[in-house]
């Protein structure tokens, strides 16, 4: 089956061509190493048929998962899994949409599962204390006195620094209740 994105390249890694090689010897073995040769040949019965493509994957990935030791593993979960570390490499979305042949944005957030570790690092990233003590100051100053002056109205934004030149983006939510957050 192919996908709507078509025919595209992808180049190889050293582990892709090192399998591919090893593909090739195996193809060489059995006497398929012709153009119009399938890199998976059928096999029925211990014959190969380098002319006509292996049509399932059942029962070599059920032999291969419980040689590994492996439960409940799709084949289809290891391009998830891939894809969810070229994301997590830091790895543009027009990459991933290109290796993955993802035609829309929507189909590259169905595949990619960044770790909610990960997520955790890049907020921490923006944490004021952090940025201060690994001398990363961002040319702003998130260290000024938020507290609203004695006065002054729940609805006057005039106090504080203003965060954006419009007045509506400038006021902060409510906070939780006292005691909401665990300690």
């Amino acid at each position: 089956m192919r996908a709507e994105a078509g025919r595209r390249v992808i180049p190889l890694n050293e582990d892709a061509l090192r399998a591919m090689r090893e593909l090739y010897h195996r193809a060489s073995a059995i006497g398929g190493t012709q153009p119009d040769h399938y890199v998976f040949p059928a096999c029925e019965n211990g014959r190969f048929d380098p002319v006509t493509p292996q049509k399932s994957w059942r029962s070599a990935w059920r032999s291969l998962r419980k040689a590994a030791g492996i439960g409940a593993l799709r084949f289809h979960d290891l391009r998830h899994h891939a894809i969810t570390e070229l994301a997590e490499s830091q790895a543009s979305d027009a990459t991933i949409m290109a290796i993955a042949g993802h035609v829309s944005r929507q189909m590259l957030e169905h595949y990619s599962h960044v770790r909610l570790d990960l997520k955790r690092k890049a907020l921490d990233e923006l944490s004021t204390g952090r940025m201060i003590s690994e001398g990363k100051r961002k040319g702003y100053d998130t260290n000024y006195d938020t507290t609203k002056p004695s006065g002054v109205s729940d609805h006057d934004v005039t106090y504080g620094k203003d965060w954006s030149g419009r007045e509506d983006l400038n006021l902060r939510p409510p906070g939780p209740e006292p005691g909401a957050l665990p300690g």
